[in-house]
């Protein structure tokens, strides 16, 4: 989803109610609503009223304020964009003051958070939201947060996490809704909702949403047998294609793993990152049948109705869709990139770090920025860190302390499998017997309705997800198996296996790394660092550089590479343990001199475990060495200036593929030549005000479409775009020719070809074939036929033109990518989805964009659905560890999350021009950027 939208629910056409669940007609609610937010947005009459509701919940940044529970006095100094850095003399007032504060800024946001992670939404937002809360009770993230919280952190953790809640509810105090946020204050007028206090707890649940939208191939493995409804083994083959190693390097290229010591080693190995292969890369035979997967399969998909199957997938799809988007959009081509580069490369002489995470569009931004400062360092206060978090959560994700730097990317790695699950009874099968369910009942509330009950029934493999979707229920009623399965009796059901359902340490490691002082106190807090598996990319201020891959990832049996879904009642296909962190990949000190993560392979194909089969395909992590080595070729040194501008990059990989083969089509309609001559001459850069640009992404669209999108099954296109095919494994009226009508399911977002950078490595492989079967697309009204590649692109060359003639105008001098190309934010509640007014209120937009899809720049668009703007690089940091006062930052939006405050979207702009903002971080550098200075006194 291009937007989050846990307030799909707070749509005025849907019931919301607080603690006393008074209920209204839609007509009154939305009538309330739409009055109200006019009011507050000084729409009609009542200014004085508006302009003081407006202003009633903007955070107090001077003077001084007493909060009861703090040891000694904290500053809070924040700089002419509303960022805050934080001075205490004690551990436990550092964190209760990063609690206020941020609960100043963000409650509204980290309130509507806590109630998605713990499947609690109905509560704010009404009946909308019941069947999402139902699917998160099932996975049960706050169940799972609660045990982390009660039996896996240490007690300085606890300890932490105690103080921030303290912090957060001595902000509650006292305060009424419309006190807190403008979105209260419009509830208000609805229901009775008051938020509760803050608990440690959901602090640790917001970990799990982050995982679950960096979870891995689990879309990956729902497509490949959603695909076989309609293509074959090869053609499935020839979309997964394996990672080109001999092309786009591993992220460790030195090193690798020893046999003998049963270890990584950061020097020698066996590993040398060359060669091509299918390795740990999506192999030829990945996903070729429904449990294909590589070589053996995975037993399931050999024999039976595949419709069933792909029936149950479609109804998991439709479930994943509707849930609320965390952190991020999952789908070929989002990640995020960072890299380190030595000081034997740097103008300073020291480490240089760049990091920007792509995610979904937000507002407000999912990142947080801030300072967390002990005034003395030492046993009772050992934090001065900076950098970003999330807002609700204690301590700082990415960012730099006194003596390290660090930045994440997604590894990619797969820690979730599907698995098929033989009911019976009350309980499933596994081997020879039938095992009892674990069941919970869970009650659900709801704002202005009645409580729903649900029943949550868990196998070995994790908690059943179909139980949560009518059309899961259909899962095995029809599901492929082979001949060995057991009778399907009433079908089977679908279960998750998933790392995060684990309670694990991940919180321990935010700490742990905040603190770390050298690459071993590094590398020992990334251990914890469990769930979602990252890539860490590290430096330090003596000059070293470090990669490091942590997390829990699971191990196979032989026949299992968790490509797609498996038998739940074959003991072969259980997870059968866990990867050493011994044995897990990393990099110090490379003699390269510079280490790039852009969720390329992390490792060769002669690393012994499977670590996914589903890497990106190394378009941005190529792009970034090859921006490296040309500007460190003949002894050439990089500035954090240069480090800016690489993150901008716009080039494209696939127009310099394309663009001379484009060029050779000989075109007769003078319009389309007119076009065609745009791509002349082009430097392949997407800036906003390009033309050609505009053109090419265009024509790749087409592309796509002609070649790929109306071949694949309705499953996987774009929901509401209709194609009369021919007869697979579906039904619906015929019309003479013997075709059926079939219209796409699947959100703009989401739908493919999504034109990422798997596509471009599938179109890459099929070059040579021009007379593939994929080259091919029937007639349409005056739109010529193709029947090999040059017909094709000369379609698409004909029908981008007069899709762009629609979209931008006729004459191609007024064309510019920014205008196709377009970032709108959304409040993530209530300007999501509502009346015009409500967006008017809380949505800022458009932004005119440069940049695109695979790109360094990544900001994506879904070539399926359209060109707008779909993940963006939610932030942009570079740290210069000679000297961490010239470390330069940015956000997407900016620290407030209150409409019409100064620092709502005062950061958007710079960001979209690509700008980064002064980063202070020594005392002085702080104080002289302090713009507001506000003292927390005991």
């Amino acid at each position: 989803m291009p937007t989050d939208t846990t307030a799909a629910a707070a749509s005025t056409g849907q019931q919301a109610a607080g603690t006393s669940g008074r209920k209204k007609g839609r007509k009154g609610r939305l009538l309330v609503l739409v009055l109200v937010l006019a009011l507050i947005g000084g729409v009609a009459y009542g200014a004085y009223w508006s302009v003081s509701t407006v202003r009633a919940s903007f955070p107090q940044t001077k003077g001084s304020i007493t909060l009861e529970g703090l040891s000694g006095p904290v500053d809070v100094r924040r700089d002419g964009y509303g960022i805050p850095q934080i001075y205490a003399s004690s551990d436990e007032d550092l964190f209760m003051a990063q609690g206020y504060v941020q609960a100043q800024d963000r409650f509204y946001e980290m309130d509507v958070r806590r109630h998605m992670t713990s499947g609690r939404l109905s509560e704010m937002f009404g009946a909308g939201q019941v069947d999402n809360d139902a699917f998160l009770r099932t996975l049960g993230w706050d169940r799972i947060a609660k045990q982390e919280y009660e039996e896996k952190l240490s007690p300085a953790t606890k300890k932490y996490l105690q103080a921030y809640a303290k912090g957060v509810n001595a902000y509650l105090e006292g305060k009424q809704g419309k006190d807190i946020s403008l979105e209260y204050a419009a509830l208000s007028f609805e229901n009775d909702y008051k938020p509760g206090a803050w608990t440690p707890v959901d602090s640790v649940a917001w970990l799990k949403a982050m995982a679950w939208d960096l979870r891995g191939n689990m879309q990956d493995e729902i497509d490949r047998a959603l695909l076989t409804s309609r293509l074959g083994p090869k053609q499935i083959a020839d979309l997964y294609p394996s990672y080109p190693y001999s092309r786009n390097k591993p992220i460790v290229q030195e090193g690798g793993y020893d046999e003998g010591s049963g270890t990584f080693e950061a020097e020698g190995g066996s590993g040398d990152g060359e060669g091509e292969g299918d390795g740990t890369g999506s192999g030829e035979g990945a996903g070729s049948e429904l449990g294909g997967g590589t070589e053996g399969g995975t037993g399931a998909g050999a024999e039976g109705d595949a419709a069933g199957f792909e029936s149950q997938l479609t109804g998991l799809q439709r479930v994943l869709e509707d849930l609320p988007t965390a952190v991020g959009v999952n789908g070929d081509g989002i990640g995020s990139n960072s890299w380190v580069v030595s000081g034997q490369h740097t103008v300073s002489g020291k480490p240089l770090l760049a990091n920007d995470p792509h995610l979904s569009a937000s507002l407000p931004s999912v990142w947080y920025q801030m300072g967390l400062h002990c005034r003395d360092v030492s046993d009772n206060c050992r934090y001065d860190v900076t950098g970003y978090t999330f807002a609700g959560m204690p301590g700082v994700i990415i960012g730099h302390n006194q003596d390290i730097a660090w930045g994440l990317t997604n590894s990619g790695v797969d820690v979730t499998d599907l698995y098929l699950e033989k009911i019976t009874g009350d309980g499933y099968q596994y081997g020879d017997k039938v095992v009892p369910f674990e069941t919970r009942e869970e009650t659900i509330k709801v704002a202005g309705g009645a409580s729903r009950k649900i029943v949550v029934r868990e196998t070995n493999n994790g908690p059943l997800l179909s139980d949560r979707s009518d059309e899961l229920v259909k899962t095995g009623k029809k599901a492929t198996v082979d001949s060995a399965a057991p009778d399907r009796g009433d079908g089977y059901a679908v279960a998750l296996r998933w790392t995060a359902l684990d309670p694990g340490r991940t919180m321990d490691a935010v700490f742990a790394i905040n603190r770390a002082k050298d690459w071993d106190d590094f590398r020992e807090a990334s251990e914890l660092f469990e769930v979602p598996s990252q890539n860490l990319v590290y430096a330090d201020t003596e000059g070293h550089i470090g990669y490091t891959l942590p997390g829990r990832i699971p191990t196979r049996a032989e026949k299992h590479d968790g490509s797609v879904p498996a038998p739940g009642w074959d003991p072969d296909y259980e997870w059968t343990g866990w990867v050493d962190q011994d044995e897990l990949p990393y990099e110090f000190d490379p003699e390269r001199g510079y280490i790039v993560t852009a969720n390329q392979a992390v490792v060769d194909e002669d690393y012994p475990y499977t670590l996914t089969t589903d890497w990106g395909y190394g378009a941005r992590s190529q792009r970034i060495n090859d921006l490296i080595q040309s500007k460190i070729k003949d002894g050439g040194k990089i500035s954090t200036d240069d480090m800016r501008q690489m993150q901008l990059d716009n080039s494209s990989s696939i127009a310099k593929l394309l663009v001379p083969e484009l060029l050779k089509i000989d075109v007769d309609d003078e319009h389309v030549r007119e076009a065609q001559r745009l791509l002349e001459g082009w430097d392949y850069t997407q800036d906003a005000d390009s033309a050609a640009a505009a053109y090419f992404n265009s024509v790749w669209r087409n592309i796509l479409k002609l070649s790929f999108g109306h071949k694949l099954p309705k499953e996987v296109r774009v929901k509401g775009q209709c194609l009369w095919v021919e007869p697979a494994n579906t039904t619906g009226p015929a019309d003479e020719a013997g075709k059926v009508r079939e219209c796409g399911q699947r959100s703009a977002s989401q739908a493919q070809p999504d034109g990422g950078d798997r596509w471009f490595e599938v179109v890459r492989r099929l070059m040579a074939d021009e007379d593939s079967e994929w080259w091919t697309t029937p007639k349409r009204g005056t739109r010529p036929a193709a029947e090999n590649r040059d017909q094709l692109f000369k379609r698409a060359l004909i029908d981008a033109r007069w899709e762009l003639t629609a979209k931008l105008g006729k004459d191609i001098d007024t064309w510019s990518w920014g205008r196709l190309h377009r970032l709108f934010l959304d409040n993530q509640t209530l300007g999501s989805d509502g009346p015009g007014i409500v967006k008017y209120v809380l949505n800022r937009g458009p932004w005119k964009l440069g940049g695109g899809e695979a790109t360094v720049n990544a900001t994506g668009w879904n070539a399926a659905g359209g060109y707008g703007v779909v993940w963006v690089p939610s932030m942009r940091m570079v740290v210069n560890l000679g000297d961490l006062d010239k470390s330069r930052w940015i956000n997407l939006t900016g620290a407030s999350g209150h409409a019409y405050n100064a620092h709502y979207v005062d950061q958007t702009d710079k960001w979209a021009e690509g700008e980064l903002l002064e980063w202070a971080y020594s005392e002085k550098a702080v104080e002289d950027s302090t713009t507001d200075h506000l003292v927390l006194k005991p």
